[in-house]
């Protein structure tokens, strides 16, 4: 029996314009943060290699998105990462965060530009303080795209990140991008994590805004 109900066209009514409202667990990520003390641990052709990293990414909140009856709530996100004190970029990605009230699922979509694209996705409760997602090469569904010499040279075939929201109104992050390389037997985790600290509130979605100025 199918998990959907069979009409897949009409839409939930009455829906509520007001995302920040409506994130659960992604409440806490919204807003522009930085981070000063970040690790990436990257491979390279004699071992394993630390790299400290700044980042800063912006989370905003989008219009309601729907799918016939399905009604998601989400973040737009853009990370960008600097090794400390360089100009030059280290690490540029864009996204989104997303929650389906209905099933408790979180949904966190990546692209890089340097031809890879991923859909992990995990559950959590709407006041979960952590949750983890995976995406996994070869499904049709939470999975992940690389592009030839990516897929040639560096395979994806796992990639997890694991959230954890602090009392302090901090969060962090830990994920872990496991691949295969090419000329090594055994899998390479390349890991990366941070701490990131607010510095700006978030703007609220169109529809909230035109409701509050008319």
């Amino acid at each position: 029996m199918s998990e959907f109900p069979a009409d897949i066209y009409t839409e939930p009514q009455p829906l509520d314009i007001h995302t920040l409202n409506h994130l659960g667990p992604l409440r806490a990520l919204a807003g522009v943060w930085e981070g000063t003390r970040g690790l990436d641990v990257k491979p390279k052709a004699d071992g394993p290699r630390k790299q400290a990293f700044v980042e800063r990414i912006e989370l905003q909140p989008i219009d309601p998105q729907t799918n016939g009856p399905q009604l998601l709530y989400g973040l737009r996100y853009h990370t960008h990462v600097t090794k400390p004190g360089q100009v030059k970029t280290y690490h540029d990605q864009v996204g989104y965060w997303l929650w389906e009230p209905a099933t408790g699922t979180v949904i966190h979509t990546l692209t890089i530009p340097r031809g890879q694209t991923a859909m992990a996705a995990g559950t959590a409760a709407a006041d979960a303080k952590s949750f983890e997602l995976k995406a996994t090469q070869g499904l049709e569904t939470w999975g992940i795209c690389s592009a030839p010499f990516l897929q040639h040279a560096f395979r994806t075939v796992e990639f997890r990140i694991a959230v954890t929201v602090n009392d302090d109104g901090s969060w962090g992050y830990e994920e872990d991008t496991v691949l295969m390389i090419r000329g090594q037997a055994e899998p390479f985790h390349h890991t990366d994590r941070n701490l990131l600290t607010k510095v700006a509130d978030p703007t609220p979605n169109p529809l909230a805004r035109a409701a509050a100025a008319a």
